[in-house]
């Protein structure tokens, strides 16, 4: 059976953080304990406002996983600010993601087809550079098959409408992943997972990967870090059991 890695995001450990203007909690503390409770790697998303992560967190966040050598994917949104920040910091990962100043969170995929040349250049440079790149995009045929054209590794799947209850989306992520697996891309998911609904996703043939972050911070104020990610591996284990 294989297993399906858990990479959690800490933007929300630095949403605390900055609520007050201190020094703590400190993402990469946050990151490293993770870790040491069976993460495979961590997110971060450096938003064009800095509203949770900042440049120094993902400074630190590079370092520290170097040293421990484990993976870091950085989300960004496509400009040329984020890719050379990304070229400079050297990241395992770089998920491309749709961003707007206005939204709480990140809302649907990204729209790889309308990206166009600027897009495609900016994906041919971060994979010059040595970096993985991912496409944040809905389970929908063009927008995987143009992911695909662009030279992406892999897509991460916007489980977002699954995780709100909209009905058919188990099996439209479903058909997307078995799609992107089909013309050899990568399949991660993410968006509004937990561990209610975190199992589905799992058991979902060809995803290789789960991008968990607002929920595991939320549960970890019950269960502590540590806890809240050993939650987690144990309910996406039983959802891998069902493959």
């Amino acid at each position: 059976m294989m297993s399906v890695r858990l990479h959690v995001n800490v933007d929300h450990v630095a949403t605390l953080r900055n609520a007050r203007g201190t020094p703590y909690p400190d993402p990469t503390a946050a990151a490293l304990e993770c870790l040491d409770a069976g993460a495979d790697g961590i997110t971060a998303h450096l938003r064009e406002d800095r509203r949770h992560i900042v440049d120094a967190d993902v400074d630190n966040l590079r370092a520290a996983l170097l040293k421990a050598q484990r993976v870091f994917n950085l989300e960004m949104a496509a400009t040329s600010e984020m890719v050379n920040l990304a070229i400079r910091v050297r990241p395992d990962v770089c998920t491309i993601v749709p961003e707007r100043r206005a939204e709480r969170t990140t809302e649907g995929g990204l729209d790889v087809v309308a990206g166009g040349a600027v897009l495609a250049r900016h994906v041919k440079s971060l994979a010059d550079a040595g970096i993985k790149v991912s496409l944040f995009v809905a389970a929908d045929a063009r927008q995987i098959d143009q992911s695909r054209n662009l030279g992406a590794a892999q897509v991460e799947l916007h489980t977002g409408e699954y995780a709100h209850g909209h009905a058919g989306e188990l099996a439209r992520l479903a058909e997307g992943a078995s799609r992107a697996r089909g013309i050899g891309l990568e399949v991660a998911a993410g968006h509004g997972l937990t561990l209610a609904n975190v199992g589905a996703i799992t058991a979902l043939p060809g995803v290789v990967e789960l991008n968990i972050g607002h929920a595991v911070v939320s549960d970890a104020l019950f269960l502590g870090m540590g806890g809240a990610v050993r939650a987690y591996r144990s309910a996406m284990g039983a959802g891998a059991k069902e493959r």
